[in-house]
């Protein structure tokens, strides 16, 4: 047995060699408590195979009593790999779930006896059941979000009748009312007993095992005389209901290693924390405690606009933050690029993806990044038109997405309805481009196009798809005058059976979210405007501050994915031609260099791209909402105009929508009628200075707008 270890420890020494100072300290601590603080692109999943390897080589710990825990299966399979290659094959590597439904399988019946139990594979017809059961009807969407929110709660440790008092503090998005959520909370939870076994969802394998472990002195011995080792990867995404398994786990053992930075931590809509990594060193006074921040991933220009980012973050974890330092030899300056508009921002990135092509960089090493799965239907356009393949991570492509397909259906049965209605259409005027818009905006209200955006997570993606089509339809109209609704059909058609089927080496297209933990020769991040990056939600609520630093976050781990190539970019408008109001996002001030020189020089081409007037007319006050802006007042001033006017106004707008069998919004916004109000415009030049108002508006309503003003005068 003596000579097997010391090979092992022979071996062991050979890999540890490879490890870094702070990799070799992390990887040698002695059993106990370890906190590694591990920076993007530091070599973490080395350093803690390395750490097991040692402590099995050594003698330390048996490998049938050591249990590696992380988020995603992926990760998981490549700790086992790594493990495998180094001669510890025997250690567990799991995620949360899989650990604790193993464990469940063993000692369900010790503690619960002869009542099955079965893993429940779709929840949906049990939350429907629950709804239909307290007087609501829900869509699919509603069911997702009411879904996500009981997954919040439970793996947030909140129990239902205590739901209601986190709504604020939590910045959650109920899509029902807070008692009628309860109950449907509740009438979930109970549906899963039957009388012929338990229904247990994923959360109730972590919960049931928890609370085995607690409750029979039995269960807890056999387990920690099983595993007595515990390492745990991505720690500052734990939620309170992992983080209670893996102290039932331990009970009062503390040989535990865990791996995690704060300041990657982009999960807590789905209940993640970091706050036990921040307290570890707290509850473990004696923990050792290292800090890992040479970049192996990206090169040091990529590494010094990372730690830019994230260096002007603030909160409890921005405390914990690290100063990286890129070890890859030197490589291009991070780019930024502003567009005129999203179409060209879109066009843009594909040439510049061809060029990278073209000069040898495989596709597959090349990703576009961005905050929201809405914005992937310009760029899947453009790229087609480029001929380069690519391919949708973590979900569908735009034309796949069941809203989509739902919003074209709805475009295809209003076409159908305006043929009917104008039999002779052939001879009929054909549809400005505005008119034609209206009549998208009309068609898709049915299946979810609301004047304003929802609450709920599901409900929101819905919506930023459909407001996506729009953009298309006015895109296309635009682009082609004397589009109608059945050419524009035969266009949204045609581009959505053009796609060609994902191939393994097309470029990757995703959320940031669903890119962390992987990596890219070539990055592309865009639509880096506010009210994307940082999320428009994000800005609202007296808890905005902490929302607004994930979104920090969330762009430093953007960044980060990048190991050589890195460009970042932003669009003034959403359409060609559009008014360019929108503001570069706030993470960036101060970083973007050609701004700098201008700043230096005197040029003023930050003002000269179209930067907006962010700021209150009458207070100075920051304005973060696009309503805020057209009016060019904070909410607190907002109301300034002369509010029988903006009623009069209304009345109009009313009159005019119903005429049109359109919703009131599609004539003209509020803001635009309380904007109208604060200018009182006397002429046709007036009007088009008024946010919201194009030359289209102004011919169509100019004259009714300006007698109601002159009238009212």
């Amino acid at each position: 047995m003596s000579g097997v270890h010391g090979a092992n420890s022979r071996l062991c020494q050979l890999n540890l060699d490879a490890l870094d100072p702070e990799q070799l300290r992390a990887a040698t601590a002695p059993r106990g408590p370890v906190a590694i603080i591990a920076g993007a692109g530091t070599g973490k999943t080395r350093t803690i195979t390395h750490r097991i390897a040692h402590l099995v080589a050594g003698g330390f710990v048996n490998p049938d009593h050591v249990l590696a825990v992380t988020f995603t299966t992926r990760a998981a399979a490549e700790l086992r790999e790594r493990l495998t290659m180094m001669g510890v094959a025997r250690v567990q590597a799991k995620t949360f779930h899989a650990a604790a439904r193993g464990q469940l399988r063993y000692f369900w019946p010790r503690f619960v006896g002869d009542t099955p139990w079965q893993l429940l594979d779709s929840k949906f017809p049990f939350v429907a059941r629950a709804c239909r059961a307290n007087g609501v009807a829900p869509d699919k969407t509603t069911l997702s979000d009411l879904l996500g929110e009981i997954e919040w709660a439970k793996s947030s440790l909140i129990a239902p009748e205590d739901y209601p008092a986190h709504i604020g503090p939590d910045r959650r998005d109920c899509p029902v009312a807070p008692e009628q959520f309860v109950r449907i909370f509740e009438g979930y939870e109970n549906s899963k007993v039957t009388g012929e076994g338990v229904y247990l969802d994923f959360d109730d394998l972590l919960q049931s095992m928890a609370g085995a472990i607690e409750a029979d002195p039995g269960v807890a011995d056999e387990f920690r005389s099983r595993y007595r080792t515990f390492v745990v990867d991505e720690y500052q995404d734990v939620t309170p209901l992992q983080q209670r398994l893996l102290d039932a786990w331990l009970g009062d053992r503390d040989d535990l290693t865990v791996v995690g930075d704060a300041n990657q931590t982009i999960y807590s809509f789905n209940g993640a924390t970091p706050e036990h990594l921040l307290r570890f060193s707290s509850r473990y006074p004696e923990a050792t405690t290292v800090r890992l921040f040479r970049d192996y991933r990206s090169t040091p220009q990529v590494v010094d606009l990372a730690n830019k980012v994230i260096g002007r973050a603030t909160g409890r974890a921005a405390g914990t933050r690290l100063e990286l330092e890129g070890q890859r030899a030197p490589g291009p300056a991070p780019e930024f690029t502003e567009y005129s508009d999203e179409a060209a921002e879109a066009t843009g990135v594909a040439e510049r993806i061809s060029a990278l092509i073209a000069s040898g960089v495989s596709p597959s090493e090349i990703a576009v990044l961005y905050r929201i799965n809405a914005q992937s239907a310009a760029l899947e356009y453009a790229l087609d038109a480029a001929g380069i393949s690519y391919q949708v991570k973590g979900g569908e492509g735009f034309f796949q997405r069941p809203e989509i397909r739902q919003g074209v259906n709805a475009l295809t049965d209003a076409a159908r309805r305006l043929s009917r209605r104008d039999p002779g259409a052939e001879d009929q005027p054909r549809p400005t481009p505005e008119q034609l818009v209206n009549q998208v905006r009309a068609a898709l209200v049915p299946v979810g196009l609301t004047p304003t955006e929802p609450t709920g997570a599901q409900d929101r993606a819905r919506w930023q798809s459909l407001g996506a089509l729009v953009d298309l339809a006015e895109e296309l109209s635009t682009a082609t005058p004397g589009l109608d609704m059945s050419n524009l059909l035969g266009i949204l058609r045609e581009r959505a059976q053009s796609k060609n089927p994902p191939k393994v080496e097309g470029v990757t297209l995703a959320s940031i979210h669903a890119a962390k933990g992987l990596e890219w020769d070539a990055v592309f991040l865009i639509g880096l405007v506010d009210g994307t990056v940082p999320i428009r939600h994000a800005l609202k609520g007296t808890h905005s501050e902490d929302a607004i630093e994930e979104e920090r976050r969330l762009l430093y781990v953007g960044v980060t994915r990048a190991r050589e190539v890195l460009e970042l970019s932003w669009a003034q408008a959403r359409q060609p031609g559009g008014k360019a109001s929108r503001r570069r996002t706030r993470f960036l001030d101060g970083l973007v260099p050609w701004e700098k020189a201008d700043a230096a020089s005197g040029t003023g081409k930050t003002s000269v791209k179209g930067a907006p007037k962010n700021a209150c007319a009458v207070c100075g006050a920051r304005l973060t909402t696009p309503e805020q802006r057209i009016l060019g007042r904070c909410d607190a001033h907002a109301e300034d105009g002369d509010q029988v006017l903006v009623t009069e106004l209304r009345s109009w707008r009313t009159t005019l929508a119903k005429e049109r069998d359109v919703p009131a919004y599609v004539v003209m916004s509020d803001a635009t009628l309380k904007a109208v109000a604060l200018k009182a415009p006397t002429s046709a030049r007036d009007l088009l200075k008024v946010p919201g108002i194009g030359p289209a508006k102004v011919e169509q309503f100019g004259e009714d707008i300006l007698g109601i003003v002159t009238n009212y005068s």
